[in-house]
């Protein structure tokens, strides 16, 4: 298994797993291969050294690739996203109704998540239902590998 640093035309940095550099070929080719942040297709190989020798006769210079830190925003962000996603149910277009299903105790609370337009969040806000917009990528909207 081959792990590989890429980054999209956005400059979103991530790593992808490959079993060859073939497989990563074929992927991007398939249109499988696009960016955990945005969504975007158009994803690129970094260059990496992970071996740079000064010489034949010289031991070689071992290097390691600077990664996101884990403080990076958009790995805070997209943390809590995935923490949001994995912790609700996707209700979709139902969501105003079932919001309000919950809120008026007609069914038993939980986490959910789903769409609603500006007027219908303010609608749900005027009743005193707590809603918040949660930009998601798209990456995410699909299934997870």
């Amino acid at each position: 298994m081959k792990v590989l640093d890429l980054r999209c035309a956005q400059g979103h940095r991530f790593e992808g797993w490959f079993a060859s550099n073939d497989d990563l070929a074929t992927q991007r080719e398939r249109g499988l291969l696009a960016c955990p942040m945005c969504g975007d297709a158009d994803v690129q190989r970094l260059p990496s050294a992970p071996r740079l020798s000064r010489s034949s006769s010289s031991k070689p210079i071992e290097t390691t690739l600077a990664l996101p830190a884990p403080d990076d925003p958009q790995a805070k962000w997209l943390r809590a996203v995935r923490k949001v996603m994995a912790n609700t149910e996707d209700v979709g277009e139902r969501f105003p109704e079932e919001a309000r299903r919950i809120h008026y105790g007609e069914v038993p609370a939980r986490g959910i998540r789903g769409q609603a337009s500006p007027s219908e969040a303010q609608a749900m806000a005027e009743e005193g239902i707590e809603v918040m917009a949660l930009p998601t990528p798209p990456a995410l909207k699909g299934t997870l590998q």
